[in-house]
């Protein structure tokens, strides 16, 4: 169940909007588990400079998300093709694990998610 769509974060004066059209921040519940899903379809010339900022973010999402919404665990989505082609590249891999990043990966023809990983 989607509760909020966009999700907006705010902190100590700090307000995080989420992006608008196919990359977005919502908040969601996951078989009674509370989430928030950043969208990302690496669609730019370079998928290395778009995970590089797509970390960034996610980091400051986390980091916020963890003092004002403790309850609520993040992920990362991104469509079953980029999973396939970018994200299983072993040094990709080892970047996703270390920063500790929860993915799911979706079908976006179908519109259904396809796995979640933590």
């Amino acid at each position: 169940t989607i509760t909020n769509d966009p999700y907006t974060l705010e902190y100590k004066g700090l307000r995080l909007y989420a992006d608008l059209g196919a990359e977005k921040l919502l908040a969601a519940e996951r078989a009674e588990q509370k989430i928030a899903v950043e969208i990302k379809v690496f669609n730019s010339l370079s998928q290395v400079t778009e995970l590089q900022k797509t970390i960034g973010q996610y980091n400051m999402y986390r980091s916020i998300l963890r003092r004002v919404n403790p309850d609520r665990k993040l992920y990362l989505a991104i469509p079953q093709e980029v999973y396939q082609d970018f994200f299983q590249q072993p040094a990709i891999q080892d970047i996703v694990s270390d920063q500790t990043i929860n993915l799911f990966i979706f079908d976006p023809d179908k519109e259904v998610i396809i796995q979640w990983l933590n």
